[in-house]
């Protein structure tokens, strides 16, 4: 998808040359009562091209910004449950492995413990969230 981009913004700035190369003429431009701004042409299309532009920008930038927070609000909410469940599966499990004296794996953990899932330890050693 970049490329196509990438394809499209070079094909513009081509049109926008060749359109600027056959327009170059001065023009005025009556901005109040005696000030008047001469410019080319292609000036004036690129103003215009910007002004209408740099709101929309504005509008997709602060969309995309207001959904990354909520994103990571709600992961946030998500590990926080996740923790807090894993916490109460574990004192559960823990006070069974204390009265039935089960033995401990290589991982440090009891065998109707966990791994945790948000533990990049547990990633490197094959441990599961379904274990």
């Amino acid at each position: 998808m970049k490329i196509l981009r990438t394809i499209l913004w070079v094909l513009a700035a081509l049109g926008f040359l060749i359109f600027a190369a056959y327009n170059w003429q001065p023009v005025e431009l009556r901005l109040w009562q005696n000030l008047v701004l001469e410019t080319k042409v292609p000036m004036l299309a690129l103003l215009a091209f910007v002004a209408g532009f740099l709101p929309m920008w504005a509008v997709h930038r602060s969309v995309v910004w207001g959904l990354q927070r909520r994103i990571r609000a709600l992961e946030g909410s998500l590990k926080t449950t996740a923790l807090a469940q894993r916490a109460s599966d574990d004192t559960a499990t823990a006070a069974s492995a204390a009265a039935v004296g089960t033995p401990v794996d290589k991982s440090g953990k009891g065998a109707g413990e966990h791994a945790d899932p948000f533990s990049p330890a547990d990633a490197a050693d094959g441990g599961s969230a379904g274990e």
